[in-house]
Protein backbone atom coordinates (compact mmCIF):
# COMPACT_ATOMS: atom_id res chain seq x y z
CA UNK A 1 0.00 0.00 0.00
CA UNK A 2 1.01 3.23 -0.88
CA UNK A 3 -0.11 7.17 -0.03
CA UNK A 4 -2.13 8.56 -2.93
CA UNK A 5 0.10 12.10 -3.64
CA UNK A 6 -2.90 13.37 -4.77
CA UNK A 7 -5.24 12.70 -2.02
CA UNK A 8 -3.03 11.15 0.46
CA UNK A 9 -5.84 8.06 0.61
CA UNK A 10 -4.27 4.33 1.41
CA UNK A 11 -4.95 2.31 -1.74
CA UNK A 12 -2.37 -0.17 -3.55
CA UNK A 13 0.88 0.12 -5.19
CA UNK A 14 -0.03 -0.62 -8.55
CA UNK A 15 2.73 0.06 -11.98
CA UNK A 16 0.86 2.28 -14.60
CA UNK A 17 0.82 5.15 -16.46
CA UNK A 18 -0.77 7.79 -14.49
CA UNK A 19 -2.93 10.42 -16.26
CA UNK A 20 -1.33 13.05 -17.84
CA UNK A 21 -2.59 16.47 -16.23
CA UNK A 22 -4.39 14.56 -12.98
CA UNK A 23 -1.99 13.78 -9.80
CA UNK A 24 -3.41 10.58 -8.94
CA UNK A 25 -1.55 7.34 -8.17
CA UNK A 26 -2.22 4.53 -10.58
CA UNK A 27 -3.96 2.52 -7.41
CA UNK A 28 -6.40 5.33 -6.37
CA UNK A 29 -7.15 6.29 -10.17
CA UNK A 30 -8.35 2.76 -10.68
CA UNK A 31 -10.64 3.21 -7.13
CA UNK A 32 -11.83 6.34 -9.31
CA UNK A 33 -13.13 4.21 -12.23
CA UNK A 34 -14.88 2.18 -9.87
CA UNK A 35 -16.70 4.88 -8.90
CA UNK A 36 -17.38 5.93 -12.07
CA UNK A 37 -18.31 2.61 -13.38
CA UNK A 38 -20.97 2.54 -10.70
CA UNK A 39 -22.36 5.71 -11.51
CA UNK A 40 -22.49 4.60 -15.79
CA UNK A 41 -24.11 1.37 -14.66
CA UNK A 42 -26.20 0.10 -11.84
CA UNK A 43 -26.73 3.75 -10.86
CA UNK A 44 -28.20 4.56 -13.89
CA UNK A 45 -26.11 7.34 -14.47
CA UNK A 46 -27.22 9.90 -11.30
CA UNK A 47 -26.55 13.46 -13.46
CA UNK A 48 -25.99 16.00 -10.23
CA UNK A 49 -24.32 13.21 -8.27
CA UNK A 50 -21.61 12.28 -11.44
CA UNK A 51 -20.74 16.15 -11.89
CA UNK A 52 -19.73 16.68 -8.45
CA UNK A 53 -17.77 13.46 -8.46
CA UNK A 54 -15.54 13.92 -11.67
CA UNK A 55 -15.12 17.80 -10.18
CA UNK A 56 -13.95 16.94 -6.84
CA UNK A 57 -11.56 13.90 -7.45
CA UNK A 58 -9.88 16.68 -10.31
CA UNK A 59 -9.59 19.31 -7.54
CA UNK A 60 -8.43 16.96 -4.98
CA UNK A 61 -5.84 15.77 -7.90
CA UNK A 62 -4.27 18.81 -9.24
CA UNK A 63 -1.36 17.55 -10.85
CA UNK A 64 1.73 16.89 -10.75
CA UNK A 65 3.96 19.18 -8.29
CA UNK A 66 7.68 18.93 -8.42
CA UNK A 67 7.65 16.96 -4.81
CA UNK A 68 4.87 14.04 -6.24
CA UNK A 69 6.31 13.37 -9.45
CA UNK A 70 5.40 9.66 -9.49
CA UNK A 71 7.68 6.52 -10.52
CA UNK A 72 8.17 6.89 -14.50
CA UNK A 73 7.59 10.31 -14.69
CA UNK A 74 9.75 13.45 -15.15
CA UNK A 75 9.83 15.97 -12.38
CA UNK A 76 7.52 18.82 -13.35
CA UNK A 77 8.93 22.49 -12.48
CA UNK A 78 5.91 24.11 -12.79
CA UNK A 79 2.27 22.71 -13.12
CA UNK A 80 1.40 22.38 -16.73
CA UNK A 81 -0.90 24.50 -18.42
CA UNK A 82 -3.87 21.51 -18.83
CA UNK A 83 -3.41 20.95 -14.74
CA UNK A 84 -4.09 24.73 -14.18
CA UNK A 85 -7.58 24.20 -16.21
CA UNK A 86 -8.16 21.54 -15.13
CA UNK A 87 -8.48 22.98 -11.47
CA UNK A 88 -9.87 26.04 -12.27
CA UNK A 89 -12.98 24.59 -14.30
CA UNK A 90 -13.38 21.84 -12.07
CA UNK A 91 -13.42 24.59 -9.14
CA UNK A 92 -16.00 27.00 -11.12
CA UNK A 93 -18.05 23.69 -11.67
CA UNK A 94 -18.34 23.02 -8.03
CA UNK A 95 -19.00 26.64 -6.98
CA UNK A 96 -21.87 26.57 -9.82
CA UNK A 97 -23.30 23.55 -8.46
CA UNK A 98 -22.92 23.94 -4.44
CA UNK A 99 -22.65 27.94 -4.05
CA UNK A 100 -24.73 28.94 -6.78
CA UNK A 101 -27.37 25.84 -7.07
CA UNK A 102 -27.10 24.76 -10.60
CA UNK A 103 -27.81 21.59 -12.09
CA UNK A 104 -24.98 19.30 -12.61
CA UNK A 105 -25.73 20.01 -16.62
CA UNK A 106 -25.80 23.41 -16.01
CA UNK A 107 -22.32 23.98 -14.66
CA UNK A 108 -21.30 21.72 -17.40
CA UNK A 109 -22.26 24.82 -19.63
CA UNK A 110 -20.70 27.03 -17.76
CA UNK A 111 -17.56 25.04 -18.43
CA UNK A 112 -18.12 24.89 -22.00
CA UNK A 113 -19.28 28.40 -22.17
CA UNK A 114 -16.08 29.91 -19.97
CA UNK A 115 -13.62 27.29 -22.15
CA UNK A 116 -15.11 28.82 -25.90
CA UNK A 117 -13.70 32.35 -24.42
CA UNK A 118 -10.31 33.76 -23.49
CA UNK A 119 -10.49 32.31 -19.61
CA UNK A 120 -7.79 34.16 -17.58
CA UNK A 121 -6.72 31.10 -15.32
CA UNK A 122 -4.07 30.66 -12.69
CA UNK A 123 -2.39 28.04 -10.66
CA UNK A 124 -3.71 28.15 -7.38
CA UNK A 125 -1.86 26.11 -4.47
CA UNK A 126 -3.75 23.17 -3.21
CA UNK A 127 -4.80 23.54 0.53
CA UNK A 128 -3.63 21.40 3.37
CA UNK A 129 -5.38 19.39 3.78
CA UNK A 130 -7.63 19.05 0.77
CA UNK A 131 -10.37 17.28 2.09
CA UNK A 132 -10.29 14.38 4.96
CA UNK A 133 -12.75 12.36 2.44
CA UNK A 134 -11.61 10.21 -0.45
CA UNK A 135 -12.40 7.95 -3.20
CA UNK A 136 -11.32 4.94 -0.39
CA UNK A 137 -14.85 6.85 2.00
CA UNK A 138 -17.05 6.46 -1.39
CA UNK A 139 -16.46 3.21 -2.15
CA UNK A 140 -17.31 1.74 1.55
CA UNK A 141 -20.91 2.55 0.52
CA UNK A 142 -23.64 0.24 -0.43
CA UNK A 143 -26.52 2.07 -1.94
CA UNK A 144 -27.34 4.34 -4.71
CA UNK A 145 -28.73 6.75 -1.94
CA UNK A 146 -25.81 6.22 0.30
CA UNK A 147 -23.90 6.77 -2.42
CA UNK A 148 -25.32 9.87 -3.68
CA UNK A 149 -24.86 11.44 -0.42
CA UNK A 150 -21.10 10.41 0.50
CA UNK A 151 -20.37 12.02 -2.88
CA UNK A 152 -22.01 15.16 -1.58
CA UNK A 153 -20.51 14.86 1.49
CA UNK A 154 -16.73 14.35 -0.46
CA UNK A 155 -17.70 17.27 -2.35
CA UNK A 156 -18.13 19.43 0.41
CA UNK A 157 -15.46 18.20 2.29
CA UNK A 158 -13.14 18.76 -0.49
CA UNK A 159 -14.47 21.95 -2.34
CA UNK A 160 -14.73 24.00 1.43
CA UNK A 161 -10.98 23.33 1.35
CA UNK A 162 -10.35 24.94 -1.88
CA UNK A 163 -12.85 27.90 -1.08
CA UNK A 164 -11.71 28.75 2.10
CA UNK A 165 -8.19 29.25 0.95
CA UNK A 166 -9.17 30.54 -2.46
CA UNK A 167 -13.07 31.66 -2.51
CA UNK A 168 -12.12 35.35 -3.85
CA UNK A 169 -10.02 34.18 -7.04
CA UNK A 170 -12.80 31.09 -7.23
CA UNK A 171 -15.48 33.75 -7.40
CA UNK A 172 -13.81 35.81 -10.09
CA UNK A 173 -13.11 32.75 -12.10
CA UNK A 174 -16.66 32.07 -12.26
CA UNK A 175 -17.70 35.73 -13.30
CA UNK A 176 -15.90 34.82 -16.52
CA UNK A 177 -19.15 32.38 -17.47
CA UNK A 178 -21.75 34.80 -16.38
CA UNK A 179 -22.55 32.55 -13.12
CA UNK A 180 -24.19 35.67 -10.55
CA UNK A 181 -24.83 37.60 -13.69
CA UNK A 182 -27.68 35.78 -13.80
CA UNK A 183 -26.28 34.22 -17.44
CA UNK A 184 -27.63 30.97 -16.58
CA UNK A 185 -30.87 29.43 -15.29
CA UNK A 186 -30.52 28.45 -11.18
CA UNK A 187 -32.08 25.81 -9.34
CA UNK A 188 -32.67 27.11 -6.43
Amino acid sequence: MIKCYGCGALVEDIEGKPHKYIGASQGCWNLYTEILAKEYGEYNYPEHTHRLTVDTYAIQHPGCLPEQSPKGMARAEQPERQSIQSVNVHLISLYAVLVMKLRGRDATKLISKILRGNPAFEWLEPPVPNGTITVVDVLKVTTQEEHEASVKKWAEDVFGCWFSKHGEAIKRMSKQGGVGNEALPQNR
